[in-house]
């Protein structure tokens, strides 16, 4: 009994051994991508921090000499041109985003608890037709809706970028929000309705407190997607009080030189709104992404 017991008890250390191993490899590896990723952002911040002379040096320095934050007070003085042509890009992407951001919520709400709730003709072939348009790169609609927009006047507008993000970010919205509703429990909603609640109702007092992971999800996912959004913006926008940060950095390009620490602190500060809000609301994200993956 004795040697059965020790046997079991060294294939039982060996098990938690092999596990072991697996934990500590996957920690490694996430230490390395970890790394990986927050590098290029320690070296905008660091680059945007040094003069224009310690920016070009080579080989370069990763600490630089003599810090500085001119680079900041420039982009965020109104009251030179470039603090004031940066702030400008700033909010026309703000802008922007929170519009796309808002009406893209407004739309694929009700649609998914359509696609989720409702049996009608053509519903399936429907819901992945709606899915078809992430099949393709963005590049291919981007002279179609070019042309679409110069048609119906939209071209130099805010509008214009709005509806094209739209048509970009639905879909995958939609398919979100559809698997979330899935598995909330359709019961509640007929308890509701026995309770004198109608349809409409019970989905504002019901469904939609349940379903604010997924929402919030939607909502990151389209903001992000318009905030860092670039070629539609360069191809729709020409004028320069109505130009979108992604482009509007550009400037800090020139034939002849290229401000390097104003560029990074330009992007540094265009990359701090994104950090924070997938920060502060990422345990939503992440539940909105298993539970609608997951059937229960």
């Amino acid at each position: 009994m004795s040697t059965i017991a020790e046997t079991a008890a060294r294939g039982q250390a060996r098990r938690r051994l092999r596990f072991d191993g697996w934990r500590w490899g996957g920690r490694i590896f996430l230490v390395f991508m970890l790394l990986y990723t927050a590098l290029p952002m320690v070296w905008m911040l660091l680059t945007s921090i040094k003069s224009g002379f310690a920016a070009m040096q080579f080989p370069p320095q990763w600490w630089p000499d003599q810090p500085t934050l001119a680079s900041y007070q420039k982009l965020l003085d109104p009251q030179n041109s470039v603090g004031q042509d940066f702030l400008r890009f700033f909010w026309n992407s703000l802008f922007v985003s929170t519009a796309t951001t808002v009406l893209s919520v407004i739309v694929a709400v009700p649609a998914a608890y359509a696609f989720s709730r409702f049996t009608f003709p053509g519903r399936n072939f429907l819901f992945f037709t709606v899915l078809l348009r992430n099949m393709f790169p963005a590049v291919i609609f981007l002279v179609p809706l070019f042309i679409l927009m110069r048609a119906i006047g939209l071209v130099n507008t805010h509008g214009s970028l709005v509806l094209t993000y739209l048509t970009f970010g639905l879909p995958l919205a939609i398919w979100l929000l559809k698997g979330f509703y899935d598995n909330i429990p359709v019961q509640l909603e007929q308890a509701a309705r026995i309770d004198g609640a109608t349809r409409f109702q019970a989905f504002i007092l019901i469904v939609m407190p349940l379903s604010t992971p997924g929402i919030i999800a939607t909502a990151i996912y389209s903001f992000i997607g318009a905030w860092n959004e670039y070629i539609y913006a360069y191809t729709f926008l020409s004028k320069n009080e109505q130009l979108t940060l992604p482009v509007g950095i550009q400037r800090f390009f020139s034939e002849n030189t290229t401000d390097f620490p104003g560029l990074m602190a330009a992007s540094f500060i265009m990359s701090v709104p994104v950090v924070v809000l997938f920060l502060v609301l990422q345990r939503y994200f992440v539940r909105a992404l298993t539970e609608g993956a997951v059937k229960h």
